[in-house]
């Protein structure tokens, strides 16, 4: 009987200390299970190209009008819109009786000044009335090269015809011109450089240039002329870039993307999986792993350029941080964390 009892007590004890030990280790894993698993990744330096892209606008290197002085008959019209002229092309013909009225005036002076030439030399006449009209004929010929440049028009510069404003038989009324004319070979672009990188940029820096009519190709390009002065209300100042455009692809008023680089930097670069945009502002933030105590804390960073699928880090924290790119939404600063394993 008593033994009976005695491994009665024994079996209950064994059953209570298994029954303790089970839930020990219950409680045990689900105080593990509640710590968060997090990724993390080195934050490493690298050699980064220092550069800022800008938009802008295709702009002739120049840009004309091709109007005569005064009113008058429009008789010809030789270019139209999108044809490519030369400097000193002729491209339309006004009403020419002035013209030729000038043209007699000025072969019968020819012709009276050579014969007072004659006599001046025979002493025929005196010095003064000889000067008298040489100064006339002077002015009758400056008169008649002026009627010639304003009756037959010719392009100032080399370019394309952007613009024609009246057809044949018109009579110009001076308030439009006849053609304008744009220079593309080169073109040029302006891009607002802001305040902060005034010491930066300097003349003869280059830009690569890309447009939307031509997807995947890039233009180079010079920094040609730095703008002396900045706007008072945005901070930044005009940089002048000009694009040779010899195959004449660039055209006035595409839009662009200018990219400027000054230089290259070693910068800390972290994957973009690591930033947080804290809610209801613009900050971002990383968690940082502690080894030591296996904590994270919660860091404030300046984010600087993206670099595909990482990011430029340029305040914040130091190269060799081991900042959390998985795990984030269930952390908070100072809380203790388990790695995930690499077979997770």
């Amino acid at each position: 009987m008593m033994k009976t009892v005695r491994f009665a007590i024994m079996a209950g004890a064994a059953i209570i200390c298994l029954s303790s030990c089970k839930n020990g280790k219950t409680a045990q894993n689900a105080v593990q299970e509640q710590i968060p698993v997090v990724a993390v990744q080195n934050a490493v330096v690298e050699t980064v190209i220092d550069d800022k892209a800008y938009s802008s606008t295709v702009q002739p290197w120049a840009k004309n009008n091709i109007a005569p002085q005064s009113a008058g008959r429009i008789e010809e019209l030789m270019v139209e819109v999108g044809d490519y002229v030369t400097a000193g092309q002729v491209v339309a013909r006004m009403d020419d009786v002035q013209l030729q009225q000038a043209e007699l005036q000025l072969n019968n002076d020819k012709i009276e000044y050579d014969r007072l030439k004659g006599l001046l030399d025979k002493g025929g006449i005196s010095q003064s009335d000889f000067d008298s009209f040489e100064m006339a004929y002077k002015v009758h010929k400056n008169q008649y090269n002026n009627l010639l440049k304003n009756t037959v028009l010719r392009s100032p510069i080399t370019g394309v015809i952007s613009a024609r404003n009246y057809d044949k038989g018109d009579m110009y009324a001076m308030a439009l011109p006849l053609y304008t004319v744009e220079q593309v070979i080169p073109v040029k672009l302006l891009i607002a450089v802001s305040e902060s990188d005034y010491s930066r940029i300097k003349k003869g820096d280059g830009a690569s240039i890309t447009v939307e009519a031509f997807p995947g190709e890039t233009f180079n390009g010079t920094i040609t002329n730095l703008y002396p002065t900045l706007d008072a209300t945005t901070h930044t100042f005009n940089a002048e870039v000009k694009v040779a455009n010899t195959n004449r692809r660039l055209r006035p008023g595409m839009y662009a993307k200018v990219t400027v680089t000054f230089g290259s930097n070693k910068s800390i670069i972290v994957p973009d999986l690591a930033v947080v945009k804290q809610q209801g502002s613009g900050n971002r933030y990383i968690y940082v792993y502690n080894e030591k105590d296996s904590t994270v804390k919660y860091q404030h960073v300046r984010l600087g350029k993206r670099l595909g699928d990482r990011y430029v880090i340029e305040g914040g924290i130091r190269e060799g941080d081991k900042v959390v790119t998985d795990g984030q939404l269930r952390l908070k600063d100072g809380l203790k964390v388990n790695l995930k394993k690499e077979e997770e």
